[in-house]
């Protein structure tokens, strides 16, 4: 490399100008620069010269006195080929190369002529050979730093290439990416520099395609590939061709080269911290790709094993055993670190012309490329990264009869030629059940035949696959095989090895686990970090206090404060909203049941699992509480996910044996013993999920316990004002937190008011725009939501959302310029029409979460599974009227359909007729709600914000074939890519909420809530006026009842009083009322079966028929018991008349009595009443003892009681 500097006058840049003009000039053997050497661009250009001359030079180098020894030759041979040099400048640039390169200092030819002349047994000659012996050694390990050096410098590059520089090492973290930004360009609009932002983006989004994006190229770039002149002149010569078959070098081989998409994903991976490498490798599993499992560090190149970012990653499998010549499937789940499964490592000696990559993929999911090869898009042959890194990905079996293998295999794959990783190699080796070598001959004295020798050695089951060459495969000795692979399709391939690694593992073999790797010595594991030591330790505390335990039992042991005390709370709280009769008397009643609920809480809130969480969260510094928190909420999964898994494999086996005597028609005591057992351990499942979300709950409680009594008994000490603070600090942070109970379906007011009191005090009253979510159970709403802001809402088919949770996402500076707000809090809730939720429960606890969720949103994500949105129509109309009805809250809501797993393209459009439907049927229950609640709305959209044309959209279908080994489906990310840009769009129009107005939301919204019992019963609003429809006819039919009563009460009266009736039967009374009662039952039987709305009516049919007997049979009785007490006080009448002269005399003689004992002893007035009223008071008592005493009369009470049995609404009776 030659460089020139010069002076910046006009001699020097004529000089210039001649030189560059010289045809001896090649640019890329010499640099030109001002002689000060300041300018920046100039430096990196002579920089990058310098990187392009070491990598073609190999690179090899003279040392000082081989070049010294060397030089006359050297000065020869340029003479002698001077004439040469000038024939072309593509040869003269291959001189210059080898001015530079010399000859390599390890194959050194004029040293082996030095040694041939000076070869003598002289002490000299023996001084020469140890020299030169030193000198190699000496060469060789100059060799190695230049190596190092080299690849340090070109790693440096590819940094800066990606705008990471300043990232490296881990300074990136998930606070980065958990935040609105722009939205993702389109395809070929990427720039370099955007690269690594865009990958991690589109991972988050599932898209697995994040891999490989195009890349935009600058107008620098372009200039590369433009095309030669050469080709835009047309000429007739026949020299015209030579250029076609020349093989010297063009200029398309200096063309720029893009990123390889590895060395994007594995400089993400070096730049991020321990958080956000966790995110990004559980991303990457639900992608199905290949897991890095060795990594090389990129400068001091020491062997990491990232055990840490395996922790996260819960993988489902179905087993499948032949017993008695029949298949029995297993389904096991469990995080893939404490798994242990057999392990098949693959490892390449030497160059070949296979690719050893796409050969795995077709073993694991042949439509899907799980590890990366050469022919996948944007594959070029520099990486940087890859070289030495060893990846994982497991194969999953779905328990059907096409599975590859039939249990959980994993598969390491070893980048890179094996010769050049020995420290990689040999941890595989020692770690796998079986060896996968491919070389491309196989030859006794080459350098893979020492290692194939050890291989075949060892007890290790062994393939050899050898590439150029053909044949069978062969079991040379037990465990030991080989296969040609020349002349083979790759299927075939494919065919062979999947039966013999069968064969193998169908006998015993060993097995590989995560955390069992981490104990080898020989490589680093992220984990042994002090920070995440710290974290571990604190939450391994908790641990041991769970260890042992039954999962089902940790809530009752360790969160008293929940469970029964927290359910029976809620429900007396429910029922003081609507109380009836004394309501002042009731409700200091039920308010004293609820002090004594929170009294108990306040003595049981000391459990020591909860002192040892909130010392851990309190004291900790930033990292590792976070360690702390990311340790805890792994363990209990983990915990979660055993017990789990053994209750569901109980309750299948379980389902299986009541199914047998279902069909062998058994109808003993057997199966009823059976299908109880079954409950039990459906009671069992229900109790033994434990998670995160309790511990918080747990908090919550005992706050509010508290806090309600505003003391803390003396036997026990909890700092429990702080709790606000801790958990505000971890919902900034990014943490979502519990809205509303989902076990108790109730939202804890005093703890969601003091912890959004907290966040204000720390960050300001904020704006935000709340986006919630609804929908049906397991239809993906946390998915969706998860791939659309990178959040972690729990998802699983298995253990779903329960309740309502909410996350704070910032909105980053870039973009708030266009939004008013600056965060939205998007809120994730439990599906509607839950399974283990039964009849009317599960109606009213949906509407009355439905009406929550969409009443608190800004926007609410109505989620539909497939094209029929009636599920979510219902829910909508009583949401409506529950709006209607709450006069008194303020809400602004609007919703926007999501169809997910719709399968056509042109779903849109062949639903328009659908959609119209929609639109009319909602408008239609809108006016009807109206009509019933009175209230000025004419449609659906004007209670509901809604635009059927725009706000409908489709998703495709999650997953891209069959779980449990399918991708994520591109074209889902797109649509969540799509609907997070609408949602974005139509945000930027929206002021959003302050915090405090938040607030305020909830609490107006949840109290209007606890008011209204009524619409939350039915299923939609037509149901209602069916209803109300009903309940008008039930009252006239109650009349008529009544009235009729009332006229054979008075005419019984009347003959009571004429002395014609002296006893009432009650059979006489049913008699007269029979005729009547015949008749309403006639009308009853008419109403149920001939309305227009039977099919609806029939669900309260059998009700109101027992309502009615219940009330004519009532309606007997009182007029039985009224008409009794009139013949008691004609009798009493008649026999006070008989006594009358009786007493008169009795009266005269008692008075005499009374004079005379009191003539002599006073004459005072109040003396003698007092004698005379003891006296008189003892004869009434005498005379009324077999009288039943006048009862007083509340005409108040038994007026509520008359309209409710009309049917008439609690809260109609309350605003009268």
């Amino acid at each position: 490399m030659t460089v020139v500097t010069y002076e910046s006058d006009d001699n020097c840049e004529n000089a210039l100008t001649d030189l560059k003009a010289n045809r001896d000039f090649v640019e890329r053997r010499y640099h030109t620069c001002t002689r000060s050497m300041t300018d920046e661009k100039e430096i990196i250009d002579l920089l990058e010269k310098i990187d392009v001359m070491v990598s073609e030079n190999k690179p090899e180098y003279y040392s000082g006195r081989m070049f010294d020894e060397n030089k006359e030759q050297e000065e020869n041979l340029d003479q002698n080929d001077s004439s040469e040099q000038n024939q072309t400048a593509n040869e003269e640039e291959e001189e210059g190369a080898a001015k530079t390169e010399s000859k390599p200092v390890n194959k050194p030819a004029d040293v082996e002529q030095s040694e041939k002349k000076n070869d003598s047994k002289t002490l000299g000659g023996d001084l020469d050979m140890e020299m030169i012996g030193e000198k190699d050694e000496l060469v060789k390990f100059s060799e190695e730093i230049n190596s190092k050096n080299q690849w340090s410098r070109e790693t440096e590059t590819l940094f800066k290439r990606l705008h990471l520089q300043d990232k490296f090492p881990q300074k990136l973290s998930p606070a980065d990416f958990l935040k609105i930004c722009s939205p993702l360009k389109q395809d070929n609009q990427i720039s370099e520099k955007d690269l690594a932002h865009n990958f991690l983006q589109r991972l988050m989004m599932l898209d697995y395609r994040a891999r490989y994006v195009p890349v935009k190229q600058d107008s620098s770039e372009a200039s590369h590939s433009e095309l030669d002149p050469l080709f835009e002149t047309v000429e007739t010569d026949d020299d015209d061709f030579d250029a076609l078959f020349s093989t010297s070098k063009d200029k398309d081989q200096s063309k720029y080269t893009h990123v390889h998409p590895l060395d994007v994903q594995m400089a993400v991976f070096h730049c991020s911290d321990s958080f956000l490498k966790q995110n990004m490798i559980t991303k990457l599993s639900k992608c199905q790709y290949a897991l890095p499992l060795l990594v090389p560090d990129p400068l001091t190149m020491d062997i990491e094993f990232p055990l840490w970012t395996f922790r996260q990653i819960i993988k489902t499998w179905k087993i499948t055993q032949t017993k008695d010549s029949s298949d029995t499937v297993t389904m096991k789940s469990m995080p893939i670190y404490k798994a242990q499964t057999p392990m098949v490592s693959f490892f390449r000696l030497g160059s070949l012309s296979v690719s050893k990559s796409q050969l795995m993929n077709t073993l694991i999911n042949d439509r899907h490329s799980t590890f990366f090869h050469r022919n996948c898009p944007g594959s070029t042959k520099s990486r940087l990264l890859m070289d030495g890194v060893a990846e994982i990905a497991w194969y999953c079996p779905a328990g059907k009869t096409n599975d590859a293998f039939t249990d959980c295999v994993a598969f390491c794959n070893l980048h890179g030629d094996a010769l050049l990783f020995e420290q990689q190699r040999d941890v595989l080796i020692e770690g796998s059940s079986i060896n996968v070598v491919l070389v491309p001959t196989l030859e006794k004295g080459d350098t893979s035949s020492t290692i194939i020798t050890g291989l075949y050695k060892s007890p290790k089951p062994l393939i050899c696959l050898i590439v150029n060459e053909s044949g069978n495969a062969v079991e040379t000795k037990n465990g030991k095989y080989k296969m040609g692979l020349k002349d083979k399709s790759q299927s075939d391939v494919s065919a062979e090895l999947k039966r013999i690694i069968g064969n193998i593992l169908s006998g015993p073999h060993k097995s590989f686990q995560l955390e069992v790797m981490a104990e080898v010595s020989a490589i680093k594991v992220d984990e042994d970090n002090t920070l995440c030591l710290e974290g571990k330790c604190a939450a391994m505390k908790i641990m041991n206090l769970l260890q042992g335990m039954d999962i089902s039992k940790i809530k009752d042991t360790f969160l008293r404060c929940q469970g029964k005390l927290w359910h029976e709370w809620c429900r007396i709280n429910k029922e003081q909203y609507q109380l009836k009769g004394h309501i002042e008397k009731e409700k200091c009643k039920k308010q004293q049941e609820l002090r004594s609920i929170r009294q108990i809480q306040c003595t049981a809130s000391c459990s020591k699992l909860m002192k040892l969480f909130i010392d851990s969260l309190s004291s900790l510094p930033s990292t590792e509480k976070v360690y702390f928190l990311k340790w805890t909420q792994i363990l209990i999964d983990a915990l979660s996910t055993d017990d789990l898994s053994s209750i569901l494999q109980s309750y299948d086996e379980k389902w299986s044996e009541i199914l047998s005597l279902k069909r062998k028609h058994d109808k003993s005591h057997l199966l009823k013993s059976k299908q109880t057992e079954l409950e039990d351990i459906s009671n069992k499942f229900q109790s033994a999920t434990f998670g995160f979300e309790h511990i918080f709950r747990e908090m919550g409680q005992v706050y509010e316990a508290h806090k309600s009594l505003q003391e803390q008994p003396e036997e026990v000490q909890t700092d429990w004002s702080k709790y606000p603070e801790l958990a505000a600090e971890l919902m900034i942070s990014g943490h979502p937190m519990e809205l509303m109970d989902g076990d108790a379906g109730h939202v804890p007011l005093t703890w969601i008011s003091s912890l959004l009191d907290e966040v204000i005090r720390k960050l300001g009253d904020q704006k935000v725009f709340v986006l919630s979510v609804l929908g049906v159970q397991s239809s993906g709403k946390s998915t969706m939501l998860n791939a659309m802001f990178g959040l972690q809402f729990a998802v699983s088919a298995g253990r779903c959302t329960k309740g309502a949770f909410m996350q704070l996402v910032k909105v980053s500076e870039e973009m708030k310029k266009d939004f008013q707000f600056d965060y939205i809090l998007v809120v994730d809730t439990e599906g509607l029409r839950a399974l283990e939720l039964a009849g009317n429960t599960t109606l009213h606890h949906d509407n009355e979460l439905a009406t929550f969720v969409v009443g608190l949103g800004n926007m609410t994500l109505i989620n539909i599974f497939g094209e029929n949105p009636a599920d979510m129509q219902d829910v909508l109309q009583i949401v409506v009227q529950a709006f209607m009805r709450m006069k008194k809250v303020k809400l602004s809501p609007s919703c926007l359909f999501v169809h997910q797993n719709v399968t056509d393209v042109a779903a849109a459009e062949k639903n328009m007729d659908g959609k119209r439907r929609l639109q009319e049927k909602l408008d239609q229950m809108a006016q009807l709600a109206a009509k019933e609640e009175d209230s000025d709305a004419e449609c659906f959209s004007d209670v509901i914000t809604f635009d059927v044309q725009n706000d409908v959209k489709y998703f495709a279908q999650l997953w891209e074939g069959s779980p449990p080994m399918a991708p994520p489906n591109p074209g889902y990310s797109e649509s969540v890519q799509d609907l997070k840009n609408i949602i974005l769009s139509k945000a930027s129009q929206s002021a959003g909420v302050t915090l405090s107005q938040f607030k305020g939301k909830i609490r107006d919204l949840w109290n209007a809530l606890l008011k209204e019992n009524f619409v939350f019963s039915f299923k939609n609003t037509l149901e209602i006026t069916v209803y109300r429809k009903l309940e008008v006819q039930y009252g006239n039919w109650t009349w008529d009842l009544r009235s009729n009563m009332l006229t054979i009460e008075n005419q019984l009266y009347t003959r009571i009083e004429n002395g014609q009736l002296e006893k009432v039967e009650l059979s006489y009374l049913y008699k007269e009322m029979s005729k009547t009662y015949e008749e309403i039952q006639k009308d009853m039987t008419t109403y149920f079966d001939d309305n227009r709305d039977k099919e609806m009516l029939v669900q309260w049919r059998g009700r109101f028929e027992t309502k009615i007997k219940e009330f004519h049979d009532e309606q007997v009785r009182e007029v039985k018991r009224k008409l009794d007490e009139v013949l008691q006080q004609k009798k009493a009448r008649k026999k006070l008349d008989d006594q009358k002269t009786e007493f008169e005399d009795k009266l005269l003689h008692k008075s005499k009595e009374l004079a005379h004992q009191l003539k002599d002893q006073t004459k005072d007035e109040e003396e003698l009443e007092k004698h005379f009223n003891s006296v008189w008071s003892g004869w009434v008592s005498e005379l009324t003892a077999d009288i039943k005493p006048i009862e007083d009369i509340d005409l108040v009470e038994d007026q509520d009681k008359i309209i409710q049995e009309l049917g008439i609404e609690w809260i109609l009776i309350e605003e009268s």
